[in-house]
């Protein structure tokens, strides 16, 4: 039996991925060759495992290959021997290398077409767009897989220290490529620390279903799902993007969340969570939305047969209030919503500003959270996240401004463990403290025009310390003197001087 320190653990991944991407850097955009390192380690992983249950399988039956394949064929992932990783890496001399990948790829998602249909649909291996000609895309490829072959990759389960191993070391890179990427990162990962406290500030409790109707590559989700105190939940999402739907999803078996239900779609224009021509509802619905998203189906949202927009149309402009209303839509009787949105949307006027007043004339919203600024990959600004509740049980919201906690980093800053905890802790136990959170009634709203911009609620304004005018001439009387003397020196060596 191996000890632990001989078993695989997220480091090692982590080291043998951040080797991998050295082929691609400087030749490929690490938004678009994050696709190759992490669909890469999936087949490693699926190889891998599918390795353990025959290895499993021949202790068992011995040479009785008809009983092997019939146990094969009751595990959660069935591969052919030419679709393993091992047969990849024995024909990476192959003068059609790429092609080669995708049809083994291919025959991996026939063959286990309920759990891993379309999974690779978006990711070409034989790209000459992004890859470069055949002898330059075979270096490449070949490259990869030298890499993937390390010895200390081994991803069998009973090998990894943890069940969240290969996982956790996914959306490590995940992480890393989104932070690589800038602008675009925030298209597909919401910072770990900002998804920890989300999923916090929902509680979600046994028995959940959750929803993400933007989810990216899952890691909000995920992190909800982890809050829940006995693993009893069932994942939703829906994304957009074809690249980012195929990461989402192996994320979530990577997480052994084989069960969620990730649909592909563009959210408000083909909402997918419709069951019998009803809208689905949830008991915990999150989302990190794309921020004032231009273009965002204003048109088809007039005719919306699913009445999301009681509210009220957003502008053309920008889609937040869009992506509030599906949330509120798809929450049930008692669910709760948790959504990060620019601070405009506390504010702004026109449509927006009535969509806003009836939302809270409605006793939905919970609370009011400032965060810090550049948290969030490729934007600076700083971003809030507004908690509601369908069953709410007072009529208040508690405004907290947690823009000055946080740690300061080179590109971008980082709430720490106990910025979260001082967050959950006052919205849980609905706390007043100075300068930092305040409790308001509808009324104290009203009387403000629905205006929910932070500071005219929490006081954070510092007063100066008085001046001692006196200590202050006593001072400057002081350096003066100080200054003088400096004076007669120099003029007495310039004098030794003869200058």
């Amino acid at each position: 039996m191996r000890s632990n320190e001989d078993k695989t653990t997220q480091d090692t991944i982590n080291s043998i991925l951040w080797k991998a991407c050295d082929t691609f850097r400087g030749t490929v955009d690490s938004s678009l060759y994050k696709d190759y390192i992490l669909t890469m380690l999936f087949v490693k992983f699926l190889s891998d495992y599918y390795k353990e249950k025959k290895e499993e399988l021949k202790k068992r039956f011995g040479d009785k290959e008809y009983r092997i394949k019939k146990f094969l064929e009751l595990e959660k992932f069935v591969l052919d021997d030419n679709c393993t990783f091992e047969y990849l890496y024995e024909n990476r001399n192959a003068d059609n290398l790429g092609e080669l990948i995708n049809k083994v790829l291919e025959k991996i998602e026939e063959d286990n077409k309920e759990k891993l249909e379309g999974v690779f649909r978006n990711i070409d291996f034989n790209s000459e767009i992004i890859l470069g000609k055949t002898k330059e895309r075979n270096a490449m490829l070949k490259h990869l897989l030298e890499d993937f072959n390390d010895p200390r990759l081994d991803l069998r389960p009973s090998k990894l220290a943890g069940n969240d191993v290969i996982g956790d070391a996914y959306e490590y890179m995940i992480a890393y490529f989104a932070s690589d990427a800038g602008k675009k990162g925030g298209e597909f990962f919401t910072p770990s620390q900002v998804s920890k406290l989300l999923a916090k500030l929902v509680k979600p409790k046994s028995g959940v279903r959750i929803y993400d109707p933007t989810c990216g590559s899952g890691s909000l989700l995920i992190k909800v799902a982890k809050e829940v105190p006995d693993n009893n939940y069932q994942i939703y999402g829906q994304e957009k993007n074809g690249q980012t739907h195929s990461l989402c999803r192996m994320n979530m078996f990577l997480h052994n969340l084989d069960d969620a239900i990730i649909w592909r779609g563009d959210t408000i224009r083909n909402p997918q969570n419709i069951k019998d021509d009803e809208f689905m509802k949830f008991d915990i619905v999150v989302a990190n939305p794309p921020f004032s998203l231009d273009k965002w189906g204003y048109e088809e949202a007039k005719n919306d047969k699913y009445g999301r927009f009681k509210y009220g149309l957003p502008p053309k402009s920008k889609g937040d209030y869009a992506f509030v209303q599906h949330m509120l839509a798809s929450a049930n009787e008692n669910g709760v919503v948790g959504v990060i949105l620019p601070h405009g949307v506390l504010f702004r006027g026109a449509s927006e500003g009535k969509i806003r007043k009836q939302i809270i004339e409605d006793n939905l919203l919970d609370a009011v959270i400032g965060l810090p600024e550049g948290l969030f990959y490729g934007t600076g600004i700083p971003a809030c996240i507004l908690i509601f509740k369908k069953n709410k049980k007072t009529d208040d919201v508690i405004f907290i401004d947690a823009s000055r906690d946080f740690e300061k980093g080179k590109n971008q800053n980082k709430l720490r463990d106990e910025d979260i905890e001082k967050i959950v802790d006052t919205y849980h136990n609905r706390k007043e403290i100075e300068k930092y959170s305040h409790i308001a009634t509808l009324e104290e709203i009203r009387e403000n025009d629905y205006n929910l911009n932070i500071p005219r609620y929490v006081d954070t304004f510092e007063e100066e310390e008085p001046v001692d005018l006196e200590k202050v001439k006593k001072e400057i009387e002081k350096v003066e003197g100080e200054l003088l003397e400096v004076k007669k020196e120099m003029k007495k060596y310039l004098d030794e001087l003869g200058l």
